[in-house]
């Protein structure tokens, strides 16, 4: 079972490093002012994980774009749930609720494409010998 949230996390960095080729507004819509003054070092994915992964985005973002925007939000910018739930005025409960079931669609995505991502025997604590 691959671990979504590990998946997205890597994702977010990769986006997140300009010389990723991919242009997410710097300005996540309805979050300015959020976004963390500075920049940690974060694990990355493979440049064909990332594609992969953005197909899945893609599909989100054509059927639900709110939830799309959530997993940008949080996964790409880093901003917390909970500053999330605030800045849409919704309890937390209901964001991260709605956090999960986008994460859901791309776990789903990604099994109906039965693609092995170069990602998985790290983010699902296995290692090659």
């Amino acid at each position: 079972m691959r671990d979504i949230q590990m998946v997205l996390e890597r994702w977010g960095a990769w986006a997140a490093n300009d010389s990723s080729g991919v242009d997410y507004s710097h300005i996540a819509a309805g979050f300015k002012g959020l976004l963390p003054p500075t920049t940690r070092a974060r694990i990355s994915c493979t440049d064909d994980d990332a594609l992969i992964i953005e197909g899945c985005l893609a599909r989100l973002q054509k059927k639900k774009p709110y939830e799309h925007s959530l997993l940008v939000a949080h996964y790409l910018y880093g901003i917390s749930k909970r500053k999330i739930a605030k800045a849409r005025k919704k309890d937390e409960k209901l964001i991260r609720i709605e956090i999960q079931m986008a994460e859901g669609f791309i776990d789903g995505c990604l099994s109906m494409l039965e693609v092995q991502l170069e990602m998985d025997a790290e983010v699902n604590g296995e290692y090659a010998a």
